[in-house]
């Protein structure tokens, strides 16, 4: 079952998808929106490509988590999504996800337009990977489970 994450914005929508999986999140591409026609359309080639069977999508909420003019018109998209795809979509607290999207290809050294070029996809990738973690909690004994792991001689 693959699983695609949205950044849902005002002129991109950020795209990451699962693995088969469902276990990692890697970014697929960046859809700079158009109108909500083109942008379902561009949405329906990925999941045919991907052979997607859900939508997790960033929530954007206030820090206090309360919503705004973004969590509703993100709202209003994911309304759109349903009707013309027909998958489930689940929402997805994304408080942050840009944020630590930034803090990692600032890391990473990347150029300022090379970080612009992939922001929101890598947004998409934190959202969605979050989604997945959250699925998929590590099992007890899971050696990456407390990051005291340590190789065996």
């Amino acid at each position: 079952m693959r699983t695609l994450g949205l950044d849902y914005g005002t002129k991109t929508i950020g795209v990451a998808a699962s693995d088969a999986l469902g276990l990692t999140a890697q970014t697929v591409t960046t859809i700079r929106r158009t109108s909500l026609k083109a942008d379902l359309a561009a949405l329906k080639e990925l999941v045919n490509e991907y052979e997607v069977e859900r939508f997790v999508v960033g929530l954007p909420l206030n820090m206090d988590g309360s919503e705004g003019p973004r969590a509703e018109a993100t709202r209003k998209f994911v309304d759109a999504l349903t009707q013309a795809i027909g998958l489930p979509v689940e929402l997805w607290d994304e408080r942050l996800s840009t944020v630590a999207a930034q803090r990692t290809l600032l890391e990473a050294d990347l150029s300022r337009a090379k970080r612009r070029e992939v922001i929101d996809q890598m947004a998409a990738q934190f959202i969605l990977q979050g989604w997945l973690d959250a699925r998929h909690p590590p099992a007890s004994g899971d050696a990456y489970d407390d990051g005291d792991y340590e190789p065996e001689p």
